[in-house]
């Protein structure tokens, strides 16, 4: 069962977040069992997956949250989508061969053309409104490769919101987790006296102690230790406010309808086509692994206008 826990160092400046998803996770790759990515995609989707439960956990939208990294190397695109009610998947492109231990820039970096891109896709969208996007690429102010996707999105927050963060992040073929601290907002009597956020970048004390101590946690801590014990380990000094937990979980938004409007989104010819030379129109969800089919009536029943459709006969049904 995924966990996630937020909580807040009573009388700092300073929240934070941990998450651990465990049988969805394990289930999302169940699903592709039948084309397995190679372990260091695999990692790097638990941690796409992780981060993004910590990012949409500290937001006040309904929509989801696509977190998307493409660039130039084998990997082509990886995404993870997390819904405001913590339902999450993640897949990936892959075009070449992947090395056992190849980290973020020999998937995605190879030539320096990498790119992060956050997308916020409210679910009551007007018409016309365009989801919000930010990018960032794949390196820091100075030009040097960003090694890590938790350096990434740490420079993500500190160039969209001028907000210090420290983020670990870490994935294997049980668990994926992360754990984000984060300097709150300068808020009340400080804004009044015109500081800024950008202000106390790097500068807050109590944050850069607590940031510290995160820094401490293994890789293989973050992914066995229960949450009690991880945070008692780290911060055993300070106050925690906590706050109730909640549950991400693995659930694909994939569905025959939706299938059958990206086959609308073909055209007819084009549909007619592939029945003619294979007798089915066969479609995979890239992130759950299901498979939908059409056959020639199915095809057909697609471009038949709903209203002239006999009784009971939906066109995907």
């Amino acid at each position: 069962m995924g966990e996630l826990h937020r909580f807040m160092f009573e009388g700092l400046p300073v929240r934070g977040s941990l998450v651990r998803l465990g049988d969805g996770w394990r289930e999302m790759l169940a699903a592709r069992a039948g084309a397995p990515f190679p372990a260091p995609v695999r990692e790097l989707l638990g941690q796409m997956a992780a981060a993004g439960v910590l990012m949409q956990s500290g937001l006040k939208f309904d929509g989801a949250l696509i977190l998307q990294v493409h660039g130039d190397g084998p990997v082509k695109l990886a995404v993870a989508e997390v819904r405001s009610d913590l339902r999450y998947r993640a897949t990936a492109t892959v075009i070449g061969e992947v090395p056992p231990a190849a980290g973020l820039e020999a998937m995605l970096n190879v030539h320096g053309q990498g790119r992060c891109a956050i997308t916020l896709d409210p679910a009551d969208k007007r018409p016309g409104q365009q989801p919000y996007q930010g990018v960032v690429p794949l390196h820091g102010d100075r030009r040097e490769p960003l090694q890590q996707l938790s350096q990434v999105l740490e420079h993500y927050m500190l160039q969209s919101e001028q907000l210090d963060t420290r983020l670990l992040l870490a994935a294997d073929e049980r668990h994926a987790a992360g754990l984000l601290i984060q300097r709150l907002p300068v808020d009340g009597p400080s804004r009044m006296s015109g500081e800024r956020n950008e202000d106390q970048i790097g500068l807050n004390e109590d944050f850069n102690r607590i940031a510290h101590l995160a820094a401490t946690l293994t890789r293989d801590e973050l992914l066995t230790l229960d949450a009690d014990t991880l945070l008692r380990r780290l911060f055993w000094e300070e106050r925690l406010q906590r706050y109730e937990p909640r549950r991400p979980r693995f659930a694909c938004s994939c569905g025959r309808e939706r299938v059958a409007g990206m086959l609308r989104g073909l055209g007819r010819e084009e549909v007619d086509s592939i029945i003619a030379e294979r007798g089915e129109v066969e479609v995979g969800c890239e992130f759950c692994g299901r498979q939908y089919r059409f056959d020639a009536i199915d095809a057909a029943t697609l471009f038949i206008p709903q209203a002239d459709q006999p009784p009971g006969q939906g066109a995907v049904n």
